[in-house]
């Protein structure tokens, strides 16, 4: 897929290189990784080496955006991880979102040591495309925080939210295939996907160690809201004693 528009700033793929432990941390759906930079910036202060790598159709124009498949951003992801697979023995993933979908994706095919998942979504029955329009209303920068801004497209192409539908559900089916170690941050009140859809997780996956963490002062971009520190700690803390 080749995109027409110049990458936004603040929305280019960041990468960190330090020990031979990997993170890879993904944005969402219509977000960019100005809403991963940081806890994916607290990964690598803490020495791990970090890929946070910008989606296809993402960080540039919605008109990039809607001739993406979800494909396409599965692929960003494998790109990714090959990155990270040349240079650790490790490696962990953790995404807002879609992009914990696509973490549940990839854990699913290859051997994570442990996933971290912000607002993960499976489901959402409300997410519905009106045909006769080619955008609809924009979704993101749903934040509890006063003055911060999530850098997202301010409208969403009815086509993509086609495809991240055909995600959910080939990741929904798919879910007994992840076995590896799993924290779910879940939002109290998110407008964006429905928090039970950190129980559907928690019960469809095989995980022996899973976990759901509450969020009370976030909204669904919680990695920019007031739950940041929160997670950043606990996430820190999760993959030390996975590497125990």
């Amino acid at each position: 897929m080749n995109e027409q528009y110049p990458v936004l700033k603040d929305a280019e793929p960041f990468y960190f290189e330090g020990n031979r432990i990997g993170v890879l941390v993904s944005h969402g759906f219509t977000g960019t990784t100005q809403s991963m930079y940081p806890i994916g910036k607290a990964f690598a202060e803490a020495g791990y080496t970090v890929y946070g790598p910008r989606l296809q159709g993402h960080g540039t124009a919605p008109e990039d955006m809607e001739k993406c498949t979800y494909q396409d951003w599965v692929s960003s992801i494998e790109e990714a991880y090959s990155w990270l697979e040349e240079r650790c023995d490790t490696i962990f993933m953790c995404g807002l979102s879609m992009g914990g979908t696509l973490t549940l994706d990839a854990a699913a095919k290859h051997p994570l040591a442990g996933i971290i998942l912000i607002n993960a979504a499976v489901d959402i029955p409300a997410m519905e495309a009106d045909q006769k329009v080619r955008f609809m209303d924009a979704i993101g920068s749903d934040i509890k925080k006063a003055g911060v801004v999530e850098l997202a497209y301010d409208k969403t192409p009815v086509k993509s939210i086609g495809e991240i539908k055909k995600l959910m559900k080939a990741i929904k089916a798919n879910l007994g295939k992840v076995t590896c170690p799993a924290l779910i941050f879940v939002s109290d009140e998110d407008h964006v996907v429905p928090p039970d859809n950190a129980q559907m997780i928690l019960e469809g996956i095989a995980s022996e160690q899973k976990e759901i963490i509450s969020m009370k002062e976030s909204y669904h971009v919680a990695t920019l809201d007031n739950d940041q520190g929160m997670i950043i700690e606990k996430s820190l803390n999760a993959l030390q004693s996975w590497m125990i």
